[in-house]
């Protein structure tokens, strides 16, 4: 990142030459280098008592007051407890950079310089946890990487491990659990850990939410049979100092785990970890972990419960259901989150008229600036089998993805929300979604147009 102390050089960028000199004296993998340029400006967070290291936000001058306001408060802090629970941060500068929306996802960790999509901005700050992910990236991916991508649950599932650490500190110890498996990909290979790719694949085909969550979840399962976290705290700490700087595949860090533990725990320890189905575990694919692992569901079940409420009103009709705005005073949004995908997963959906019931008692939906929540609310109403129900959300759903809606704040370039969408809008309006994409691709980024364009059966 540009030295925070003189912006530009103090210079007038457009109307003057600005040359900018970079020092990386920290070891980081060439992909991790990246370059943005344009009318950016910067906006420093406060500094913490006796860190060395600094944090701050760039943005263009439309979005820099959001920007600050949305991270101004948490990041920081991240980096602070990531440090003491891992090792100190090693990269002198931690910012972070709001993208304009064609960015197609949620963040990318370039070393001191996170890149970030604008759907964050919620303006609530509820979205900000990115950042967590982020910013722990700064000991998994950029510090210890994986060597191929056929290994990239060693990035994304220790960072996402070290994510809800950091949520259990930050917001209690339910709030690390809350967050759970949810989706996985279709394509049965890419359900592996490590995913055997053969010459000339695309990785950019495999990507899900496999790595992160399975990947997570195994290392939470390791956590609880080898004695909690006061035993796998140590561990990290060990395996970022014996790696720093290096690429790595999954057979080194199984080697490192037995080696670590047979130092700090002897027999016993390795009597445990030769019980762990490592083969399932990293070459098994299926829907289902290898293991049961039990979550802390207390934050969800509010969600559950209301749910289960809606589920149990199907038989009635929808002009005797009692349910209001007031349903959703109290909840977080991550809990509206679990709400509409415990609906997602009611077997048989809900009828088409009780969803048109919840869209007028919460309106909401259709105007949060929330995109996790509209995302999944478009995901619900699409894909109900009431296909003349859905209908009356394709052009709705397509708008918000383009940025077309009245009072939009852009495209929706994040792969998380475009592509499903389209694929949910497809299959009820197929020339609907086609024309809409058509129009707009040149906004996309070319990932995620190359990706939507077969989604959408356009290319192969």
């Amino acid at each position: 990142s540009p030295p925070s102390e003189s912006i530009h050089d103090g210079k007038k960028v457009g109307e003057e030459v600005v040359e900018y000199k970079y020092n990386q004296p920290i070891a980081i993998p060439s992909y991790l280098i990246a370059i943005a340029s344009g009318d950016l400006v910067y906006k420093p967070f406060d500094s913490l008592p006796g860190k060395s290291w600094k944090t701050g936000c760039w943005a263009e001058p439309e979005t820099i007051e959001a920007s600050y306001w949305e991270f101004h408060k948490d990041t920081a802090h991240y980096v602070e407890v990531a440090e003491k629970l891992v090792t100190p941060y090693e990269f002198g500068v931690y910012d972070v950079l709001v993208l304009p929306p064609s960015f197609p996802y949620g963040g990318m960790e370039n070393a001191c310089l996170t890149f970030l999509t604008p759907t964050l901005l919620a303006g609530d700050r509820s979205l900000v946890d990115v950042v967590a992910h982020e910013a722990s990236h700064s000991w998994f991916g950029n510090n210890v990487t994986t060597a191929d991508s056929g290994h990239f649950w060693l990035n994304e599932g220790f960072t996402t491990y070290l994510e809800r650490i950091l949520q259990g500190e930050l917001h209690g110890s339910a709030e690390r659990e809350f967050s759970r498996v949810a989706s996985y990909e279709d394509e049965r290979k890419y359900q592996r850990l490590v995913i055997p790719y053969t010459f000339g694949e695309d990785p950019d085909n495999a990507y899900s939410s496999i790595p992160y969550e399975k990947g997570s979840n195994f290392l939470l399962y390791l956590e609880r049979q080898l004695g909690g976290l006061p035993v796998m705290l140590p561990y990290l700490k060990d395996y970022v100092n014996t790696f720093r700087g290096q690429s790595i595949r999954t057979d080194e860090w199984k080697k490192h785990l037995f080696k670590y533990f047979s130092k700090n725990g002897g027999q016993e320890k390795l009597d445990i970890l030769n019980k762990v189905d490592f083969d399932t575990w990293l070459h098994g694919e299926g829907l289902e972990l290898p293991a049961v692992i039990e979550y802390d569901t207390s934050l969800a079940k509010k969600a559950y419960d209301l749910a289960d409420a809606w589920n149990k009103s199907r038989s009635s009709s929808p002009s005797d259901l009692k349910f209001s705005p007031s349903d959703l005073k109290d909840f977080s949004s991550n809990q509206i989150v679990v709400f509409l995908e415990a609906l997602q997963s009611l077997s048989p959906p809900l009828p088409g008229s009780h969803l048109q019931h919840m869209n007028d008692t919460y309106s909401s939906f259709n105007t949060t600036g929330n995109a996790e929540i509209r995302s999944r609310w478009y995901g619900l109403v699409l894909e109900n089998p009431d296909k003349s129900f859905a209908k009356e959300f394709t052009e709705q759903a397509a708008k918000w993805i383009v940025g077309s809606e009245k009072g939009s704040t852009g495209l929706k370039g994040r792969m998380k929300f475009c592509r499903p969408g389209f694929r949910s809008i497809h299959k009820v309006e197929s020339d609907l979604a086609v024309k809409y994409f058509e129009a707009n691709k040149q906004y996309f980024h070319p990932i995620a147009a190359k990706l939507i364009s077969k989604d959408l059966g356009l290319s192969k």
